[in-house]
C-alpha cells in the first residue's frame, strides 16, 4: 500500500496546479534543511545544511517528471592529509513520478519508480541519492596536497621543505640499546671488535 507524503514535509510538493495535463509545467525553488547526514562517513551533507532544490515539474501522460539541480556543501576529510574540507555538491536530478492507474504504475514497483499520491510528490530520498553518487570518492582539500609524512604521520604543508628523519638500520638497535649510541659498534666494522684495540700487523 502507498504511503501518503506528509504534506509538512518541505521535501513534498504539491503537483496539484499541473492539473494532470501533459505539458503544464511549473518552476520550484526552495531550501531544504538537512535533519539526517546526506552522504557517507568520511564525506556528507550535515544536519543543519540546507538543500538548495532548482526543479521544475512537467505534467506527462504517465505522471510528473521531476527534473532540475540540488546543491549543498558536504564536510568530511581530506583523502591525503586527514584535514577538514568542505566541498561544494551539486546532483542532478530527473525522476519519473507514476500516476496512480497508469501503465507504470501497473507495470513498476515503487522502489523502481516514484508514486503521485494525493497529488503529492516525496523528493527526499531521490534527492539523497542523487547526492550521494555526485560526492567525489577521494575528496581533497586542494588538488596538490601532498598527504601526510609517511614516519610522523604530520600534514606535509604544515612542515618545512627540509623536512626529513633519521632512519636507522634496525639490525643495530639491540646494541645500541645495551651499549648506547655513543659506544654502539662501528656498523661498518666487526661488531664483536673492541673499538679501542687494534690488531697488530703479521
Amino acid at each position: 500500500m502507498t504511503t501518503r507524503p506528509d504534506h509538512a514535509s518541505p521535501w513534498v510538493l504539491d503537483t496539484r496546479t499541473l492539473g494532470r495535463r501533459p505539458g503544464s509545467m511549473r518552476p520550484v525553488q526552495v531550501q531544504v534543511p538537512v535533519l539526517e547526514p546526506i552522504g557517507l562517513d568520511v564525506l556528507a551533507v550535515p544536519p543543519g545544511a540546507d538543500v538548495e532544490l532548482d526543479l521544475r515539474l512537467e505534467s506527462v501522460a504517465e505522471g510528473v517528471l521531476v527534473s532540475g539541480i540540488a546543491r549543498a556543501e558536504a564536510v568530511g576529510e581530506c583523502a591525503r592529509c586527514l584535514g577538514e574540507l568542505t566541498v561544494p555538491v551539486t546532483a542532478t536530478i530527473r525522476e519519473l513520478f507514476a500516476y496512480p492507474g497508469s501503465t507504470t504504475a501497473e507495470t513498476t514497483d515503487e522502489d523502481e519508480i516514484g508514486r503521485v499520491v494525493d497529488d503529492l510528490v516525496d523528493l527526499e530520498q531521490t534527492v539523497r541519492d542523487e547526492m550521494v553518487l555526485a560526492l567525489p570518492l577521494a575528496p581533497l582539500c586542494r588538488p596538490d596536497c601532498p598527504g601526510l609524512c609517511s614516519e610522523c604521520g604530520e600534514p606535509l604543508a604544515d612542515l618545512d621543505a627540509n623536512h626529513s628523519h633519521e632512519i636507522l638500520d634496525p639490525r643495530w638497535d639491540a646494541l645500541r640499546s645495551r651499549f648506547g649510541a655513543a659506544d654502539g659498534p662501528d656498523p661498518e666494522g666487526d661488531p664483536g671488535a673492541d673499538p679501542g684495540h687494534r690488531a697488530d700487523p703479521a
